[in-house]
């Protein structure tokens, strides 16, 4: 996959703060990134860099071969960007807000229509922005980001104020980019609905990159406990230890089921001994650690990477 986005050792301050240190971080066609971090932890800095709305105080930043600090930045046309707070003018209708974004973007008006179905809003495409609730302005302002089928995509909350149903609908969208080659860049709290969304975590924190990698990746690096949960089919069939061994360290949810965390090396030898004829299992569930759990553990190491 080419390249997209390149960031080479950025750094960015406001006055005595800085928002991002040697940071650099690249972004390919096709690829979805979750860029996850506290407030305060660089994000925002990062996206604004993308859209050329600040400049780095050093370093390097490329977006699809163009630096977005530059007076005329062409590939701006095809930028998507939605910010995590949306505003629009209320006395315009949603098709005369996306009308009027297309125009400035210079992409066809016949493409409106169809966008507002797309993001649910055929209905109230003629309704003001004002009687919108904060889902409908959201899913405006999704519209607003897919103008022009952009090739870089940068999403900053976006699932805020979005019901279950619409929050699935957008994945479904963002799957249809990617698949169609675009770069998506999620910037999100929402980390458990990440998780089977994005190729890519990127964790930032205190302006620096502490963790880039797959999900699985980064399960490899952070080396945390699997939880595997058994149902046993008699709370009183003998020791527990004698069928799990020194696998891992377990309690008792209730008289008939266990949780055990599983260190990584003993991991199968658990599920081989949950399995055999020998252990009163009737059931088991293995849930491997969670971004939430990730997330945490990177940011108590605190050790920044390349």
């Amino acid at each position: 996959m080419s390249e997209t986005v390149q960031v080479v050792a950025v750094t960015k301050s406001y006055g005595n703060v800085k928002a991002l240190t040697d940071l650099s971080c690249v972004f390919r066609e096709g690829e979805t990134v979750a860029l996850v971090g506290h407030n305060g932890a660089g994000k925002t800095t990062l996206i604004k860099l993308l859209l050329g709305l600040v400049r780095s105080d050093s370093g390097t930043v490329r977006v699809l071969g163009e630096d977005p600090a530059a007076g005329q930045f062409a590939a701006r046309q095809q930028l998507g960007f939605l910010p995590e707070n949306v505003s629009f003018n209320m006395a315009l209708s949603g098709r005369e807000t996306l009308t009027f974004y297309a125009r400035l973007k210079r992409v066809p008006l016949a493409s409106v229509g169809s966008l507002l179905e797309r993001v649910g809003l055929g209905e109230a495409a003629d309704r003001r922005v004002g009687t919108y609730s904060k889902g409908m302005r959201q899913r405006l302002g999704l519209a607003q980001a897919l103008l022009g089928r952009p090739r870089v995509l940068l999403l900053d909350e976006p699932t805020t104020g979005l019901d279950p149903a619409l929050r699935r609908s957008f994945y479904e969208i963002v799957a249809e980019l990617r698949a169609d080659g675009a770069t998506v860049l999620l910037s999100s709290h929402a980390l458990t609905e990440l998780e089977g969304k994005a190729d890519r975590v990127v964790i930032v924190n205190r302006g620096r990159k502490i963790a880039d990698g797959t999900i699985e990746e980064l399960r490899s690096i952070a080396r945390l406990p699997t939880r595997v949960r058994v149902t046993l089919a008699d709370s009183d069939a003998g020791s527990v230890d004698d069928w799990i061994g020194r696998t891992g360290a377990w309690k008792r949810i209730n008289g008939h089921m266990l949780e055990i965390d599983a260190e990584p090396d003993a991991k199968i030898s658990l599920l081989r001994s949950a399995a055999s004829p020998d252990a009163p299992v009737i059931d088991l569930d293995v849930v491997p650690p969670t971004l939430d759990e990730l997330y945490a553990h990177f940011l108590a190491t605190g050790e920044a990477c390349k």
